[in-house]
C-alpha cells in the first residue's frame, strides 16, 4: 500500500465509525470553549514597544524582563517560591513530567487524565500505574504494591488533573495528598480547568484546599479561565531551575512573543479581583444543571463541565448538530478522547451566559429522546 493509500485507510476507518473530525469555525452562543470566566471577547490591554513574534528560546533571546514580572507575580499568587511561563499547557504538561520523571520511577495517573499527561508520562519510559478513576481504594493498592518493592533510587509519583476536562467532576484533592504523604510520592497536579474559577482570588483547586505545600508541581494554563496565550508552572525554585536547565519543551522552543506578557500581566490582575465573574459561574452552573435535572436528565460531574454521556458516536453527533441548528455552538465528544460507549456532548457553562438562554439550552438538550 502507498502511503497516501495508507492514509486514506485511516480516514476511511474513522469515517465509518462516525469519527471523521473536520475543523468547522465558531458559530452561534459558545458552550463549547473553555472561556469560563467570559474574558475572550475583552479587548486587549495596549502592548509596550515589545518584539512582535517570537525570536527565538527563553535561554537565547527570547528572554524579556517582562515574563520575569509576570512569573513572580504568578508565584505570589499561589503562595509559592516560583513559576515558570511554558508555551502551552499540553507542553507544559509533557515537559514537567519527562523532565522530572525518569526511567525506573512509578507513576500513578488517573484513567481519566488528559492526553498531554498520557504522552508526558510515555516520553519518560516510566513504569505506570493507571488507577479507576476517582477511585482511592484503587490508587491506593498502587502505592503499597510499589512501596513493597521500592528500591533508594525509585521515585513514586501522583498525577491527576483537579478538575477533569471531560468528565466535569474534581478529584479528591485532600485525600490523595494524605496518600501521597504516607507512601511518600509526590503530587503533580493539572489545574488547567480550575485557574481562574475556585478560591477567593481565583487560584484554583490546590490553593483553595491549602494543598500548595504538599504538592510537588502545579500546571496552569492561560488559555481557557485566562483568554491569553501560554501556561506556567507552580512549584518549588529548583524545580524551576531544573526545568530551565533540562526541560527540552522550554529549551528548544521559540519563546511567546514578549508582547503577551502584557497580556499575563493584566488578565492575572483582572482575575484576581474578579470574585464577581466566579460568582456568576459556579451560578450559573447551578441554573443549567438544576434545570437539566428537572427535565429528567442526568448529567456527570459538579461544576461548570457538564457532560451529558449518550453512548453511542453516532447519537452524539446528531445531538450536536441538532443543538447547534438551534444556535448553540455544542460539540459532540466522542473516542478517543473519551472511554467507547460514552460519547457525549459537553456543554461548557460561562460567566456571561444568561440565565434564560441557560434555561433554554438546557431543555433543548433534554428534548434529546423525543
Amino acid at each position: 500500500m502507498s502511503l497516501t493509500g495508507r492514509w486514506q485507510t485511516v480516514l476511511d476507518e474513522l469515517r465509518a465509525h462516525g469519527r471523521y473530525r473536520c475543523l468547522a469555525p465558531a458559530a452561534g452562543i459558545d458552550f463549547s470553549s473553555n472561556d469560563y470566566l467570559g474574558y475572550a471577547a475583552r479587548p486587549l490591554p495596549e502592548s509596550p514597544a515589545l518584539s512582535q513574534s517570537g525570536t527565538a528560546s527563553r535561554l537565547l533571546r527570547g528572554h524579556h524582563a517582562l515574563w520575569e514580572e509576570v512569573e513572580a507575580k504568578l508565584a505570589a499568587w499561589h503562595g509559592a517560591e516560583a513559576a515558570l511561563v511554558m508555551n502551552s499547557g499540553y507542553v507544559a504538561n509533557e515537559g514537567v513530567l519527562s523532565t522530572i520523571i525518569e526511567p525506573g520511577d512509578w507513576v500513578a495517573s488517573d484513567e481519566a487524565n488528559h492526553a498531554s499527561i498520557i504522552d508526558g508520562l510515555r516520553l519518560a519510559k516510566v513504569e505506570r500505574f493507571i488507577f479507576r478513576h476517582n477511585d482511592l481504594n484503587h490508587l491506593e493498592a498502587g502505592l503499597r504494591a510499589a512501596h513493597e518493592r521500592r528500591s533508594s533510587q525509585r521515585q513514586v509519583f501522583i498525577v491527576v488533573e483537579s478538575l477533569y476536562g471531560m468528565e466535569g467532576d474534581t478529584a479528591p484533592l485532600a485525600e490523595i495528598a494524605a496518600l501521597a504523604q504516607r507512601f511518600d510520592a509526590g503530587v503533580i497536579i493539572d489545574e488547567a480547568h480550575a485557574t481562574g474559577c475556585f478560591g477567593a482570588m481565583g487560584a484554583g483547586l490546590i490553593d483553595e484546599l491549602g494543598l500548595r505545600s504538599r504538592v510537588l508541581a502545579g500546571v496552569h494554563t492561560g488559555g481557557k479561565a485566562l483568554a491569553v496565550p501560554g501556561a506556567y508552572v507552580v512549584g518549588s525554585r529548583l524545580l524551576k531551575d531544573l526545568l530551565v536547565n533540562r526541560c527540552r519543551h522550554l529549551i528548544f522552543t521559540t519563546a511567546l512573543p514578549s508582547q503577551i506578557a502584557a497580556w499575563w500581566l493584566e488578565a492575572i490582575e483582572r482575575v484576581q479581583s474578579d470574585a464577581a465573574a466566579r460568582m456568576r459561574l459556579h451560578g450559573n452552573a447551578r441554573i443549567f444543571r438544576n434545570t437539566l435535572a428537572e427535565a429528567g436528565v442526568s448529567a456527570g460531574g459538579e461544576h461548570y463541565i457538564v457532560p451529558v454521556v449518550l453512548g453511542a458516536d453516532a447519537t452524539a453527533v446528531e445531538a450536536s448538530q441538532r443543538l447547534q441548528a438551534m444556535g448553540y455552538d455544542i460539540r459532540a465528544i466522542r473516542p478517543p478522547t473519551v472511554p467507547p460507549g460514552t460519547a457525549r456532548v459537553r456543554v461548557s457553562i460561562h460567566a456571561d451566559h444568561a440565565s434564560d438562554v441557560l434555561q433554554a439550552v438546557a431543555k433543548a438538550v433534554a428534548k434529546r429522546d423525543s
